[in-house]
C-alpha cells in the first residue's frame, strides 16, 4: 500500500503540472475576451450577491480510510470560511468520509460524488460536477460557487484551501485583461465574443475543478503515506518493547531457576553439624 499511495501522488502532481500549458492558453484566450469587454465597458461580474443569493459549495475529500486528519482539515476550513459568507448553503462532497463529516456539522448536503481512482477518472468526475452545477444555477438556486480542497505541499504535509469560481472576479478579469499577448500580431475575437467567452469560461472551470481535485487526490494519498509510516514506526517500536519485556521476564525465569538448583545443591552437599561434636 505504502509503494501504491506513493506512486500515486506521483502521477496525480504530474496531472496537475500537464494543465500549465492548457490553463495558459485559456488564460490569454480569456484576456482578449476581457480586454474587448472592458473596452467597451462590460464586464461579467457585477455587484456583489446579496443575502438572498444561495452559496454551492463543492468540497473534496476521500471515500477511504487509513489519512490521518485529511477529510477534517477539509471541513473545519470549509465550514470556518462559509460561516463568513452570507446566503443559504448547498453543498456537494466529492468521498464518502467528507459527506459524513459534512452531514455531523449540520451542513445541507445536495449530493455526492464517488472519488476517483486514477487520472482518468478525474475528467468524468468533473464532467459530472460541471452538469451538476449548470442545472441547478440555471434554475436561479444559487450564483456563487466554491470550492474546497487539500493541496499538497512538500513532503507530506497539505494545506486547505478554497477558491470562488463564480461570479468571476472583477479584479481578476482587470489583472487577465492586461497579460501581455506573447507575438507582435494582436489577436481579435472572431464571430460571436458572447460565446467564444462562455465557452473559455467552461473551460477555466473545467481546469480549475480538474487542479482541485488531482491536488486533492495526491494529498490524500500523501496522507496515507504518511498514517502507514506513523503505523509502521509504532508498529517497530512496540514490537521492541515486547521484545524487550519478554527477554526480561525469560531472563528473570531463568535466573529463578538457576537460584533454585544452586539452593538446592547446597543443601545437599553442605554437611549436617552433629550434636556434641566440634
Amino acid at each position: 500500500m505504502k509503494a501504491l499511495a506513493a506512486s500515486s501522488i506521483g502521477q496525480y502532481e504530474k496531472s496537475v503540472s500537464a494543465l500549465t500549458d492548457y490553463y495558459r492558453t485559456v488564460e490569454l484566450g480569456l484576456s482578449v475576451c476581457f480586454r474587448e469587454r472592458e473596452s467597451a465597458g462590460l464586464m461579467i461580474e457585477g455587484k456583489e450577491q446579496n443575502d438572498a443569493n444561495a452559496i454551492g459549495a463543492i468540497v473534496f475529500g476521500s471515500d477511504q480510510g487509513l489519512v490521518g486528519q485529511f477529510n477534517d482539515v477539509v471541513v473545519d476550513f470549509a465550514i470556518k470560511t462559509l460561516a463568513a459568507l452570507p446566503g443559504k448553503l448547498q453543498v456537494w462532497a466529492i468521498g464518502e468520509r467528507v459527506h459524513a463529516r459534512l452531514a455531523d456539522a449540520g451542513l445541507p448536503l445536495m449530493g455526492l460524488f464517488a472519488v476517483p481512482n486514477s487520472v482518468k477518472g478525474i475528467t468524468p468526475l468533473v464532467g459530472q460536477i460541471q452538469i451538476e452545477s449548470e442545472a441547478h444555477r440555471a434554475k436561479g438556486e444559487y450564483a456563487r460557487v466554491y470550492v474546497f480542497h487539500n493541496r499538497p505541499r512538500s513532503g507530506a504535509l497539505y494545506d486547505p484551501v478554497g477558491q470562488r469560481l463564480l461570479p468571476l472576479d472583477a479584479r481578476w478579469q482587470q489583472d487577465l485583461s492586461k497579460v501581455h499577448w506573447p507575438t507582435e500580431n494582436l489577436p481579435e475575437v472572431m464571430g460571436r465574443g458572447a460565446e467564444t467567452l462562455h465557452a473559455l469560461i467552461h473551460e477555466y472551470l473545467f481546469i480549475s475543478l480538474f487542479r482541485a481535485c488531482a491536488e486533492s487526490l495526491a494529498s490524500e494519498n500523501a496522507s496515507r503515506l504518511a498514517a502507514m509510516q506513523r503505523a509502521d514506526k509504532n508498529i517497530d517500536e512496540l514490537l521492541e518493547n515486547l521484545h524487550g519485556t519478554f527477554h526480561r521476564l525469560r531472563q528473570s525465569g531463568i535466573d529463578e531457576e538457576l537460584f533454585d538448583v544452586i539452593s538446592g545443591f547446597e543443601a545437599l552437599v553442605t554437611p549436617r553439624q552433629q550434636p556434641g561434636r566440634r
